[in-house]
């Protein structure tokens, strides 16, 4: 571990079951969890009563959480948002109650052969109401680029970063999901880096997009975590 870089992970890719990932984190020596995945069902899908039992097992053993794996904006942007919000709101009680300020979330999928433009209003429509919550209830929303969603390159994360970067509002980089959109990824770092608070270590192949071990595929791994640590980067590795 680096000096204020601290490791975390996503270990419902470890079992489902909470108790093995406490016992392999353990081992690990890890001390943060991203929760997604607990018990064979979402975090989000929980209840606060039932939650703050999961927060008492890790309590017990010493873990926190870096972040809410959450899948809010994970949706279509044709998708009913109302619904959705009330999602996110519970999600936002659940990140209080796991004491941790950061929720990851995405920006809408775009529907298939659709142009981006088009939607780019009701997009930012619906995270303005997102980041507006967010700052009324003191968390960081941190937006994960991904495949098939508006911020799914560079450019237009950096569009949604132009619109609402902020205290409660900045960047996941992922490495292998940057692949995936075949975007080059030192291009990607240059124009992200200002609002990167938050990295996930995973990689991808560029021919076939396949995810591998990191440092084994095409997302410059090695060299942007090394220009991370040169540039003062301070936070988790996921």
């Amino acid at each position: 571990m680096w000096n204020e870089i601290v490791i975390s992970g996503f270990a419902d890719e470890i079992d489902s079951n909470l108790v093995k990932q406490i016992t392999v984190l353990k081992k690990l020596n890890m001390k943060h969890i991203e929760m997604r995945g607990v018990n064979g069902k979402n975090l989000v899908d929980y209840s606060i009563t039932e939650a703050k039992e999961i927060k008492y097992q890790l309590d017990a053993e010493g873990i926190s959480l870096s972040s809410v794996g959450s899948p809010i904006g994970k949706i279509s942007i044709t998708d009913a948002f109302l619904p959705h919000l009330e999602k996110y709101k519970h999600t936002v009680e659940l990140a209080h109650l796991m004491e941790t300020p950061y929720i990851r979330m995405f920006s809408f999928y775009i529907p298939e052969g659709a142009e981006y433009e088009g939607f780019r209003s009701k997009v930012m429509e619906q995270m303005g109401e997102f980041v507006d919550y967010a700052k009324v209830n003191n968390v960081t929303l941190l937006h994960e680029n991904e495949k098939g969603i508006y911020g799914d390159n560079a450019v237009h994360c950096a569009e949604l970063m132009n619109e609402f970067y902020g205290d409660h509002f900045k960047a996941v980089f992922d490495f292998a999901n940057f692949v995936q959109c075949r975007q080059d990824m030192m291009e990607a770092y240059e124009l992200l880096k200002p609002y990167i608070a938050y990295i996930h270590v995973k990689d991808a192949v560029w021919e076939s997009g396949k995810v591998v071990p990191a440092g084994m595929g095409d997302g410059h791994v090695e060299e942007i975590l090394r220009n991370l640590k040169a540039d003062g980067y301070k936070g988790y590795l996921s």
